[in-house]
């Protein structure tokens, strides 16, 4: 499908891409017609006929292949992730790296996707039967992909879904659609049979076409109102979707203050604090709140921020001045609500300053709602019950990080709080690409992370005899 599009006539409709930095224009990809969608799926569908039949060490090879030329082209990808949605450099260079990774983690999770034999004699009516349990591709899976980790979260779909032995048809953002053409580009170089990886673009009517498409498994990764809106356009179609978080971060009395800090800047201003598990609520125990205010304060007026191709600058833009008016507007309201601007607040089209609320009222939009921006929101509390209650009121439950050494404590935030994970004296946006991540209400349906996606992406199948 990336070919037929590439030889869409002139006069079809592009989709421009222009540097949310500068505004220069990047690239630009055709948008897919209902009928182009249509034709990927059903060349989707013989691919994945075909490689049903593969074995997981093919599949592994294949994936390493893809992976080894990922790693040759790695200033090339770091540099065109950098233009088209303005991470640094450095923080476009890691994400090349965890790429491969996550493919050569799925390539070998793809020679353990093993079943079990049970015994059925557990009932009178199965005496000397056994039931064999393996695991089928499903078929088609269709992967719907974010702006913020444009590579990387791909890679987290097309992974798993090759290891356990079905195509893909892949319809990445329309903000950063030009890596996921190229990955495309080396799937090819990489050995991939013809239809197995195909690339589609457009925005929401393309997303909706292919959700409604005859694919055998969703996966998307975006927003709950778009998310919503695919899950009722699939039917009955298998789903599984990541849709954000609004992830706190405690920091009890006996915490390595340095260090939370350290990890609340790192983790906030990471791709400008576009990232589904960014630190967006700080929880400060009132003992520590000045001290780690203090460090804060100093930190975040050191961070140099602005062009993303400048090697001295550590934090890009937002991905367009749209979504830098939302952050700040949401910044407008906290203030408007009693809390207090402690540095940073200034924007410049799409480009924020790194900034630092303290006493943001739990019902300003920064706390009740995902903020994707550079945006430090403070809370104090005493009692670690209402903070933990506060949190779980909330209507997203992905990640949440906790710095402390008291063991009585660390296991009661572990056991209340309604998240999917809980990271100890570590911040909510550590992620290693084998273990399960994913959440709970608004967070999502399923879970990705390679070993457990691979299950997702595969149909259990039983045979007694």
């Amino acid at each position: 499908m990336t070919a037929a599009l590439k030889q869409a006539p002139a006069d079809a409709v592009r989709l421009a891409v222009h540097s949310p930095y500068d505004g220069r224009f990047v690239g630009d990809v055709p948008v897919a017609s209902a009928t182009e969608i249509a034709h990927a799926v059903a060349q989707a569908h013989r691919a994945a006929a075909a490689f049903a039949a593969s074995q997981p060490f093919e599949r592994r090879e294949l994936l390493n292949r893809l992976a080894a030329c990922i790693a040759g082209a790695a200033d090339e990808l770091a540099a065109l992730i950098s233009a088209e949605m303005g991470k640094t450099l450095v923080e476009a260079r890691n994400e090349v790296r965890r790429a491969q990774n996550t493919l050569r983690l799925s390539g070998d999770a793809a020679t353990f996707l093993d079943g079990e034999v049970l015994h059925c004699g557990i009932v009178s009516g199965g005496v000397d039967r056994q039931a064999v349990v393996t695991y089928q591709p499903v078929g088609v899976v269709g992967a719907i992909t974010p702006f913020n980790y444009p590579l990387n979260l791909l890679c987290h779909k097309i992974g798993p879904a090759i290891a356990a032995g079905n195509a893909v048809v892949a319809k990445p953002s329309p903000k950063a659609p030009l890596i996921a053409a190229r990955l495309a580009e080396l799937a090819i170089a990489a050995g991939f049979p013809a239809g197995l990886f195909q690339v589609v673009h457009g925005g929401a009517e393309q997303a909706l076409q292919l959700a409604r498409a005859p694919i055998d498994l969703l996966s998307f990764t975006g927003g709950p109102v778009a998310g919503l809106a695919l899950k009722q356009a699939s039917g009955l179609v298998r789903c599984l979707m990541e849709l954000g978080g609004n992830d706190p971060l405690f920091v009890l009395p006996d915490a390595d203050l340095d260090a939370a800090a350290a990890t609340a800047m790192a983790q906030r201003f990471e791709i400008a604090g576009q990232s589904c598990a960014a630190v967006k609520k700080l929880y400060l125990h009132e003992d520590i709140a000045e001290a780690m205010l203090a460090r804060l304060e100093a930190g975040v007026g050191g961070l140099n921020y602005g062009d993303p191709a400048d090697p001295a600058v550590v934090m890009g833009p937002v991905i367009d001045e749209a979504a830098a008016l939302k952050v700040d507007e949401k910044v407008a309201d906290a203030l408007g609500r009693g809390a207090h601007l402690i540095a940073g607040g200034e924007r410049s089209g799409a480009v924020m300053a790194p900034t630092l609320l303290d006493q943001v009222p739990p019902d300003a939009a920064l706390m009740a709602e995902e903020t994707f921006g550079p945006v430090i929101a403070v809370r104090r509390f005493r009692d670690a019950g209402q903070a933990i209650a506060e949190v779980n009121a909330g209507d997203y439950g992905l990640q949440a990080g906790l710095f402390s050494n008291d063991h009585r404590l660390i296991q009661r935030f572990c056991r209340e709080l309604k998240v999917g994970g809980v990271m100890v004296n570590e911040g909510p946006d550590f992620r290693a690409e084998h273990v399960p991540f994913g959440g709970i209400k608004k967070s999502g349906l399923g879970r990705e992370g390679v070993r457990i996606a691979l299950r997702e992406m595969s149909e259990p199948r039983v045979v007694i005899d």
